[in-house]
C-alpha cells in the first residue's frame, strides 16, 4: 500500500538535503531496480487486459485512417466548418495535442537542468507522450488544408516555379516550430534511452530481442568516455529543448494573436497559451502515470510524492490560466472596443455560452480542490481531476476558435457551428493513435529510466540511516 511522504525520516532528510528528498521507497538495491524495470518488458507475460486495451485503441486508430480516407475522397465539406467558422475541430485538436506534449519537455529538460530528482520516475514516458502527442497534432495541419498531397509547398526549397512560402504567415511559423520541437524531443528521448537499451541488450535471453536492443544501443559499453560524452550530449539537448517549451506554443498562439478577429487579437495569448499547454500536459501525465503505477506495480518507484509534485505544478499553471481568463474579460471592458465587448458578452451569454461556463467550471473551479493535500495524495481523485482538466482545456480551445468566429463583424455573416460525426471520428482516431502507441511503448521500451533510478539509491540509503538514527 502507498504511504504518504510525510514520515519523520523523510522530513529529517529534507532538512539535510533540501529539495532532494528520495523518490524511492526503502529496500531497493541496484539489482532490484534493474530487474524490476527490465522484467516489465522482457519477462512479464502479455495479459488479456493489455491485449483488450490495445485492441480497443488500435480500433480507434483504424477509425482515424478510414475517416481520413473518406476526407480525401469527399473533401473538407464532410466537416462542420462553414462561413464564417472556417476553423473547427481540426485547429482545436491541433492546439490541444501540441499543448499536451509540453509536459514531457518540461519534465525532461527544465527539471533536469534544475536538478530535480523527482523527475526520474516519470520523465521517460512523459518524453514518449510528447512524441506521440506531436504526431497526433501533426495530422491536423496536413488534412485541414484540403490538399495534403501539396503539404510540401509549406517548406522552402528551390523549385522550378520560383514560388516560396509566405514567411509572414504564422501558419508557416507553426511548421518550423512544431517540426523543430518534434526533432529535438525525439533526439532527447532517444539519447536518454541508450544506456537502458544496453541494459536490455545484456539482459535479454531471446536472440531476436538481444539483436534489436543491441542495434538500438549503438555499441554502448558504459565506459567513462561513453558516460562523459553522453552527459555532454544530454545536457546540450536539454538546453536546446528548454526554450522550445516557451517558443512552440507561443508561435501557435500567434495563429490567433496577430489577426484582427475580436477575441484573438490580444497580447496575453503567448504566456496564456504556454501556461495552458503545461496545465493540460501535466494532466495527461497524471492520467497516464496513475494507471501505470497501479497495473504494473511500480508504486515504490512512482511514489505519491511524484503525483503530489505534478499536481502542484498543475495547480500553479491553472492559476495562470485563470488569470488569463480574467484579463480577457478585463481587456474587453477596458479597451472600449465595441467589437471586443460584444465578443465577450457573446461568449458568456450567447448561444454557445454553455462551452464557456463549462470551461470555467472544469479549468478554474474544480481544480481548486488541489489545494487540499489529501486529494493530491489520493490517486483516484487526482485521476478524475486530471480528466476534468483535459476536457476543460479542450473546451478552452473550442471557445477560442469557434465562438470568436461564429458571429462576425456583420450580423449578415453570422452562423452556427455544429461538428459532424466525421469531426468526432478523426478526434477519436487520434486518441486511438496516441494510446495505442503508449501501449506499445510500455511493452517494448523501459518506461522508467533505469540508470537514473539507480543514481537515487544514495538518497534512499541516507533516508534509511536517518530513520534508524531517529
Amino acid at each position: 500500500m502507498d504511504q504518504a511522504p510525510d514520515t519523520k525520516a523523510t522530513a529529517t532528510l529534507e532538512r539535510l538535503l533540501p529539495g532532494q528528498s528520495p523518490t524511492l521507497t526503502p529496500g531497493h538495491t541496484l539489482e532490484t531496480i534493474t530487474d524490476k524495470i527490465v522484467s516489465i518488458v522482457l519477462r512479464r507475460p502479455i495479459t488479456l487486459g493489455w491485449v483488450g486495451g490495445f485492441a480497443f485503441f488500435f480500433g480507434l486508430m483504424n477509425l482515424l485512417l478510414f475517416a481520413m480516407a473518406y476526407l480525401f475522397y469527399r473533401g473538407v465539406g464532410i466537416w462542420g466548418i462553414n462561413i464564417p467558422v472556417g476553423w473547427g475541430f481540426a485547429i482545436v485538436n491541433f492546439v490541444w495535442w501540441v499543448g499536451i506534449g509540453h509536459a514531457g519537455t518540461l519534465i525532461s529538460a527544465i527539471l533536469l537542468l534544475l536538478k530535480q530528482g523527482w523527475r526520474n520516475s516519470i520523465n521517460r514516458f512523459a518524453e514518449a507522450m510528447t512524441l506521440f502527442a506531436v504526431a497526433c497534432a501533426g495530422v491536423f495541419p496536413l488534412i485541414h488544408t484540403g490538399r495534403p498531397w501539396l503539404a510540401y509547398w509549406l517548406f522552402p526549397y528551390p523549385n522550378t516555379m520560383g514560388v516560396w512560402p509566405q514567411f509572414r504567415s504564422p501558419l508557416l511559423w507553426d511548421v518550423f516550430a512544431v517540426s523543430t520541437y518534434a526533432t529535438i524531443s525525439a533526439l532527447f528521448w532517444y539519447v536518454g534511452l541508450i544506456p537502458d537499451l544496453a541494459t536490455f541488450r545484456d539482459t535479454a535471453t531471446n536472440p531476436v530481442a538481444k539483436t534489436v536492443y543491441g542495434l538500438l544501443a549503438m555499441g554502448w559499453r558504459g565506459s567513462a568516455r561513453h558516460w562523459k560524452r553522453y552527459e555532454s550530449a544530454y545536457l546540450l539537448l536539454a538546453g536546446l529543448a528548454t526554450p522550445l517549451v516557451l517558443s512552440v506554443h507561443t508561435v501557435v498562439s500567434f495563429d490567433f494573436a496577430i489577426s484582427i478577429i475580436p477575441g484573438w487579437h490580444t497580447t496575453v495569448f503567448p504566456p496564456y497559451f504556454v501556461a495552458g499547454a503545461i496545465y493540460s500536459g501535466f494532466a495527461m501525465v497524471l492520467v497516464l502515470a496513475i494507471p501505470i503505477r497501479k497495473f504494473y506495480g511500480v508504486q515504490d518507484m512512482m511514489t505519491l510524492r511524484h503525483l503530489d509534485n505534478a499536481a502542484k505544478v498543475m495547480l500553479g499553471t491553472g492559476l495562470i490560466v485563470a488569470y488569463g481568463y480574467a484579463m480577457e474579460a478585463f481587456y474587453a471592458y477596458y479597451s472600449g472596443n465595441a467589437y471586443e465587448l460584444f465578443m465577450f458578452k457573446n461568449r458568456a451569454l450567447g448561444p454557445m455560452a454553455w462551452s464557456y461556463w463549462c470551461l470555467i467550471l472544469f479549468n478554474i473551479l474544480i481544480p481548486q480542490v488541489l489545494w487540499i493535500r489529501k486529494i493530491r495524495l489520493n490517486p483516484a481523485l487526482l485521476f478524475c481531476a486530471s480528466l476534468v482538466i483535459l476536457l476543460g482545456m479542450w473546451l478552452e480551445r473550442f471557445v477560442i476558435v469557434v465562438t470568436s468566429l461564429h458571429r462576425d463583424f456583420l450580423p449578415s455573416s453570422w452562423g452556427m457551428y455544429v461538428a459532424t460525426r466525421w469531426d468526432y471520428a478523426i478526434f477519436a482516431g487520434t486518441l486511438g493513435l496516441f494510446f495505442s502507441a503508449m501501449f506499445l511503448f510500455i511493452r517494448l521500451m523501459p518506461m522508467i529510466t533505469i540508470f537514473e533510478m539507480r543514481m537515487l539509491l544514495p538518497q534512499s540509503k541516507l533516508s534509511e540511516e536517518v530513520a534508524a538514527h531517529d
